[in-house]
């Protein structure tokens, strides 16, 4: 009795903290669009519906989303089965450099291709060189521009899905189909794509929902080409805050519709039964085939990774020493001194390492705490932790800080509204709630995946309810525990949507500090802090799958 009543309190406790931290501030901005001057009004929802660049932001998000869902598709899925389903030498090392893509934060990708193929980029100085051109032949801007980074940076999340999805499907089904006469691209369509509908309605939810939160890729590559996350931030710069609070309000409303709509889709489980035995793979005999597909599978590696070797290359050069050669003249370690030698350049790291970290840290124990009392009940109050842990996935990072913002800039202590603005521990505690789905989604997994018998065993023997969670259930959750600490960190680490609306001088992170040095034109300093994000994102990764790989 008194465990359930315990277990009911944290419960209330943990619905209350997540409503004040996630539905609040989205609340209070959607009030904040239907007033003006102290009075209910519709005058900024007027203004939003009458000036056509505010409906042409919210279409070209809209369709730019689903553009990229189609493109990362187009390589994503080839590029599992390829990866997959035959077998040639080196196979596996190259699958997994594939996915490399993924630990390119979204600046520093989009910092990567400006270098590679912007009007002053590699390529263009290459071109211009063998055609002796005095002008790029083309200009990396617009929607084009926009849907080159999505398709190089969403194209991970089809290819990893896929392949687990393909790992899944029996051997029996291929052999099924091949008993039937069907050929193998008529056993692709008709069989195994089917099965895996839910893998892939999986992959078209992420990249959709990514891509309409977006905002580093058309800050810098739009142009004149409007979506509604760049639209918030210019509104919000202009002083207008009553339609900043609209456009927050309709993109939100535009992605909640869009989850619901793609989650209706997947209504079926693609299920056909699975009895353990991997399909065997298509093996080449004749050796020239087996070269070539090797090359092949060499090269699209290569391509996949010419804007990690471009951003390393780019931080070794001095400033001021690379303007039309192919390739920079002259190669210098200085850009990487710079960063530790020079306070004001080192304080953009320890700003980001700190706050990652106390966010990384206050998400994992509050998804932690939600887990182990709402994951197995099917109570209100559960439903409701789920709910509102998995609502910042769900609502554009440019939303959510703008919610924050308004919420957090006023001193109503009545209304659970204090000045947070200007202070260390807004952009940390904004860290925090963008953090939320990824660790309570990897907890709440690994939670449910324990026996409950587990701990009625150590409770037998004698163990409290803390020893029993220290010594029992602790360990088993390591995995999870290291897998959603890690992906919240590195998250955290690279942001920049909600930095650039946050930060303040004294919390500027290494994302504001690259955008800094392009705008002064130091762009071996930008690469060198882009090598720095890349590489704490690899060491992150790399030491939470050891970590991770045990417990």
């Amino acid at each position: 009795m008194t465990s359930s009543r315990g277990r009911g309190l944290i419960i209330g406790a943990l619905v209350l903290l997540l409503a004040w931290l996630v539905a609040w501030p989205l609340v209070l901005t959607l009030v904040g669009g239907l007033r003006d001057a102290g009075a209910w009004s519709l005058v900024h929802v007027r203004a939003f519906l009458d000036r056509p660049t505010e409906l042409a932001a919210l279409w070209g998000s809209l369709w730019i989303a689903l553009a990229s869902v189609a493109l990362a598709a187009a390589i994503g899925v080839p590029l599992a089965f390829f990866f997959s389903r035959y077998d040639f030498p080196g196979r596996r090392i190259l699958g997994a450099m594939v996915a490399l893509p993924a630990v390119l934060p979204p600046l520093v990708g989009v910092l990567a291709f400006m270098f590679l193929f912007g009007e002053s980029g590699f390529l263009a100085h290459l071109v211009r060189r063998i055609f002796s051109l005095e002008a790029a032949p083309w200009r990396l801007a617009g929607w084009p521009a926009i849907l080159l980074v999505h398709g190089y940076s969403m194209f991970v999340y089809f290819y990893l899905f896929t392949r687990a999805g393909l790992a899944s499907i029996d051997a029996s089904v291929w052999e099924a189909a091949a008993s039937l006469g069907a050929s193998r691209t008529r056993t692709v369509t008709r069989v195994v794509l089917p099965l895996l509908r839910p893998h892939l309605v999986g992959a078209a939810l992420l990249t959709f929902m990514t891509s309409l939160a977006s905002f580093s890729a058309p800050y810098l590559f739009g142009g004149g080409f409007r979506v509604m996350t760049t639209q918030i931030v210019a509104t919000r710069l202009n002083g207008d805050d009553g339609l900043a609070m609209v456009e927050t309000t309709a993109l939100t409303l535009v992605a909640l519709a869009a989850l619901w709509l793609l989650r209706r889709t997947d209504t079926d489980t693609g299920a056909g039964g699975s009895k353990g035995t991997a399909p065997a793979r298509v093996a080449f005999r004749k050796p020239a085939v087996r070269t070539l597909i090797t090359m092949t599978g060499w090269l699209v590696v290569a391509v996949l990774l010419l804007p990690h070797v471009t951003l390393l290359l780019v931080s070794l050069v001095p400033a001021g020493t690379w303007t039309t050669e192919a390739l920079p003249p002259v190669y210098t370690t200085g850009n990487y001194l710079t960063l530790i030698h020079d306070p004001v350049r080192a304080r953009p790291l320890v700003n980001s390492l700190w706050m990652a970290t106390a966010a990384t840290v206050a998400s994992v124990g509050i998804a932690l705490a939600a887990a182990l009392v709402a994951s197995r009940r099917r109570s209100g109050g559960a439903r409701a932790i789920e709910a509102l842990l998995a609502m910042p996935w769900a609502v554009p990072g440019t939303v959510f800080a703008i919610a924050l913002a308004a919420a957090f800039s006023v001193n109503q202590p009545l209304a659970l509204r204090f000045v947070l603005v200007g202070t260390l521990l807004l952009l940390p505690l904004a860290y925090t709630i963008r953090n939320l789905p990824i660790t309570s989604r990897a907890l709440f997994a690994g939670v449910r995946r324990l026996d409950p018998a587990l701990g009625d065993a150590a409770a037998s023997l004698g163990a409290g309810r803390w020893r029993s969670l220290w010594r029992v259930t602790l360990p088993l959750l390591r995995p999870s525990l290291v897998a959603g600490a890690t992906l919240a960190f590195v998250t955290a680490f690279g942001d920049f949507v909600t930095s650039i609306l946050l930060y303040t001088y004294d919390t500027r992170p290494i994302s504001l500090e690259i955008l800094s040095s392009l705008r002064q034109s130091d762009v071996g300093v930008a690469a060198a802090y882009g090598v720095v994000l890349m590489l704490v994102s690899t060491v992150v990764f790399a030491l939470g799958a050891d970590r991770g790989s045990s417990g």
